[in-house]
Formats: structure tokens, sequence, C-alpha cells
């Protein structure tokens, strides 16, 4: 070995990479125990710290195959940024302590280029964008299993979310899984992330997983937790407030532990009730004492969100495979919108290298989110109009706030300050250094006489 070589072992397999030269050979797996320590985060640690590091000779360093830049990430509360937890426990926690949502510390580029992944299936781009979040709970290959586990035959389709063209637009088709509604594409892995993390954290309490409804994530997310062991659900959803359909398809819902609430009042109340149920610590005493915990399938759940980044990494590629665009050129992507997750993973997708321009965010006649993108004056303060779209009956979009942490600078004060104006005036003004990072963004809404039409 010549001190100017570069190397790079794998601790899992025992292959040893010369970075210099381009080539690899095959040593000895470390042993299981060794293994052990490792996903534990103990030996990790060891190796990438400054004061202590893996010499094979004096001046020959062998490090650890996983990066730094992923064992340094964490994810942090929008209103405290010094509440700072691994992938595993976001997960398992839903939502922050403070009523905050977790955000992760950086959104890392992806590693391969859009071209590369032309051909690919989508499970092979699910795991080259989700193996980019991992920690040093969740890692890599945990996040294969699950991925692999979730997009199945369960779907009835191979493309799992096809590219359909009509006319000069494309049409990504969400509506491929179990319960035929566009969140099964993050549901379908949510419970397989949620038990992965409570074996990977020792959790032994049994997790409630507490979920409002304006429609679509109620099925999908009963369909997904059914059965699933160490877990129980209960979705509340508005009575009169989701479609008959979707209410047949939640009260008829199979599983021993799973449970259906119907409210008085809409989704609003609901997710807030929801949300105050996670904040109320004596409830959380309470529960820990008979050996429960809650944690969400909303997307206010990190778990929930960074699946949905896939599909629009997913489109990308297969329009380039297709030869619809060049390498490199920038598309439009219109989202209709309620919480604001779908459309915020579409934002994400582009702070992690897709080529989008213009992420266009697409309202009913509850435009509270057309309003703010105008105006920079997000306002609840207004009629709820029961529409025939109703899961995008929403008022207090959620997801909005992990953006308005993103544009602020990830100042959680400001952020913490404007979530309570709303939660106590029902409103917040952005500032204008905040206006401006919104240039990404576009919006336009819909009327029901407008949709009537055009159905």
């Amino acid at each position: 070995m010549k001190p100017e070589t570069k190397w790079k072992l794998n601790f899992d397999n025992g292959m040893i990479y010369n970075r210099t030269k381009g080539t690899e050979f095959k040593g000895q797996p470390f042993p299981e125990f060794m293994q052990k320590l490792i996903a534990a985060g103990g030996l990790v640690k060891y190796t990438n710290s400054e004061k202590s590091k893996i010499k094979v000779m004096p001046g020959r360093e062998l490090q650890d195959h996983r990066r730094v830049e992923q064992m340094d990430l964490y994810y942090k509360s929008t209103r405290n940024s010094n509440l700072k937890v691994t992938a595993s426990e976001a997960i398992l926690k839903g939502l922050a302590p403070d009523g905050g949502l977790f955000v992760p510390s950086e959104l890392p580029k992806l590693d391969v280029t859009m071209s590369d992944l032309k051909g690919k299936t989508y499970q092979e781009i699910a795991y080259l964008v989700m193996k980019q979040l991992p920690d040093r709970i969740l890692q890599k290959r945990n996040w294969k299993n699950c991925i692999d586990k979730a997009y199945d035959s369960k779907f009835d389709t191979e493309e799992i979310a096809p590219l359909v063209k009509v006319d000069d637009t494309y049409y990504m088709e969400l509506f491929h899984g179990a319960t035929i509604a566009f969140k099964d594409m993050a549901l379908s892995i949510l419970p397989h992330l949620m038990t992965t993390s409570a074996k990977k954290n020792d959790v032994k309490n049994e997790i409630v997983i507490l979920t409002a409804t304006s429609g679509d994530t109620g099925k999908a997310a009963l369909a997904g937790f059914a059965d699933v062991e160490g877990t129980r659900i209960i979705v509340f959803y508005p009575k009169n407030g989701v479609s008959k359909v979707q209410e047949l398809q939640m009260v008829t819902q199979r599983g021993e532990n799973v449970n259906v609430v119907a409210i008085h009042g809409n989704f609003d109340n609901a997710q807030s009730g929801v949300k105050a149920m996670f904040e109320d610590t004596e409830l959380a005493e309470e529960l820990a004492k008979k050996g429960y915990q809650f944690s969400s399938a909303n997307s206010i759940n990190i778990g929930r969100l960074v699946p949905q980044v896939v599909y629009y990494v997913n489109a990308y590629a297969k329009l380039l495979e297709n030869e619809e665009i060049e390498d490199g050129e920038k598309i439009n992507v219109v989202v209709p919108t309620g919480n604001f997750g779908n459309i915020l993973a579409a934002y994400y997708a582009k702070q992690m290298g897709v080529p989008i321009d213009k992420l266009v965010c697409a309202s009913n006649d509850n435009k509270v989110l057309f309003d703010f993108f105008q105006t920079g004056d997000y306002d609840r303060n207004r009629e709820f109009i029961l529409t025939t779209s109703p899961s995008m009956d929403i008022l207090i979009s959620s997801n909005l706030e992990r953006l308005i942490y993103r544009i602020s600078g990830d100042d959680d004060q400001k952020t913490k300050d404007m979530m309570e104006a709303l939660k106590s005036a029902g409103k917040y003004t952005i500032t204008e250094d905040m206006k401006e990072r919104l240039a990404d963004f576009a919006a336009g809404y819909a009327t029901e006489e407008e949709c009537a039409e055009e159905y």
C-alpha cells in the first residue's frame, strides 16, 4: 500500500476498494457481533471520530463505507432546531413534542444523475432516493427491505406509478395501490418503516397510530396497518365530510387492531384534535404507564413524506427514458393540494436535484393556499366549503409549516410564532424575504362550477 492511495472498506461484506486505481478485492466480513455494534452506531462513531480512526498501516487510513454526511444527518423540529432525533425516532414520534414537524437537517443531493435512472424499476429508484436519508439506526439495508415489502403485488401494475400522455400533458397515475388512492404510495411502506424503527429502537410499547382523514388517508392507513403486530390504529374522519365510497371503505376495514371514529365537524377539527392529543404530555405519560405510545400516519409524519419524493424522481426518469425530454430539461409539476404534503414532496425532489421549474399548487373552492401564494397572507378565517373533492377540503395545511421553516432560513422561532398566530388568530403573514423564496411556486384554483363543466 502506498501512502497516497485512498481506500474504502465495506464492513458489511468485507469488500475493500482502492479508490485511487478503481479496483477492489474481497476480504473477510466483520463477525456478527461487530456487525451488531456497527448497526448500533458504536463502532461507526468510533471510526468516524477525529480522535480514533482504524489504521491498517501508519499513514494509511481505512474509513467506514457509510458517508459521513449520512451518518451526521438528523431530523429537527420546525419549532425548536435544538430538538434533534434520528430518522427512526422521527417516524416513531410522528409529531415533535413541541407541536412542530420533523424536517431533515439537510436535503442531500441524489448521488446519481437523472440519466443513470433510465431503465430502472420503481423499487430501484425508491432505494436510490431513500438511501440518501438514513441514519446510524435506520440504515440503507433497512430502507431496501421496507421498499421490497411495500411495492409488490399489492399494486396492479409493475410500473407502480405509470405516466400517461394526453395531448401535451403527462399524468402520473397514483391510483394503482390497494385502496385506489394516491396515499397508497406512502402508506404501503410506512407500516414497515414503523415496525423496523420500533425494533431498532427496542420499543416495547404498543404503537397507537392516530390519523385524521379527509378521505384518502383513512382507508390507505387502515389497510396498511391492519393486523400489523405491535400496532393499533384509530382513524378520525368528519361525518358527511368524505365521499360515501371512502366512508364505506373505512368502516368495513377488517383487522383486530383497526378503529374508525366519525366526528361532528370538518377535517381541520379532526386534525387539530389529533395534534392536541400528541401535545398532551399528561396523556402521553398515562399511556406509557399502560404500555402505549402515539404515532401518526398523516403526512405530518416524515415517514409518510419521504416516500412521496420517489414518484417525482421516477416520473422524470421515465420522461427521459421515453425520450420525451432532454437530460436536464426542466419540467413543471401541477399538484392538487389540500394538506400540502404531496407538493412539498415535489419541492424536496427539486431540492435533491430533479430538474423541476415551477411547482403549481392547485386548489378547489377552499383556496387558502392560492391566496397565500398570491399575497403572503395565510388566513383560515373563512367559510369551509364542502366540495366534490373532499380530500382537498382543508383550511389548515399542516405541511406548509415545513416550507415556512425552509423559506425563513430554518428560523425555528419565527416558524413557531407564525404557527401560534395561526392557532390563536387564525392567520399570519410572511416577510418580504420569505416571499422572495417562494419563486419555485405558482398557484391556481378551480371552483365547483368550473370542475363540473370540465367533468
